[in-house]
């Protein structure tokens, strides 16, 4: 018999389960969402970059583009019970707009420097790679401040 199964049902192991396998689930959730948000903001941001729109304005309408469906989705099931869209009150949508303002002025920022210093080809592979941390941060402030 496999020492597996044993293993598994160790009261050490029940606890880490216990106690770190809510928080993970919501990351996954979380990462799940927000990697579609990231595939819509990078997707509206390159094409409207390669239609010859400013960096700063794209980068803002992807940002948007993404936000409007991640602040639902998150709302509703990653931090949410699964409860209708009214159960989003105002001001969890004022704390998810504050917060957004912030990750794009960071987000915009790292585009920019990168575009205007190393190309745009280079803005373009940044930029998702910059998002992922700031959507590491998104996570905590979401979880502890926006949806509580």
């Amino acid at each position: 018999m496999s020492p597996l199964p044993a293993m598994a049902r160790s009261p050490r192991l029940l606890r880490l389960r216990d106690k770190w396998g809510p928080l993970l689930a919501q990351m996954a959730k979380f990462g799940f969402v927000g990697g579609i948000q990231l595939a819509i903001d990078w997707m509206l941001f390159v094409a409207l970059t390669w239609g010859g729109a400013p960096l700063i304005a794209a980068n803002l309408v992807g940002r948007v583009g993404g936000a409007v469906f991640g602040f639902w989705l998150n709302g509703k099931y990653t931090f949410g019970s699964g409860e209708s869209v009214a159960a989003l009150s105002r001001t969890q949508a004022v704390r998810f707009a504050l917060t957004w303002v912030v990750m794009s002025i960071l987000s915009s920022a790292l585009v920019w420097v990168v575009g205007r210093y190393a190309g745009m080809g280079w803005a373009w592979t940044a930029k998702p790679a910059g998002d992922v941390l700031l959507a590491l941060a998104s996570f905590f402030i979401s979880k502890h401040w926006i949806y509580r």
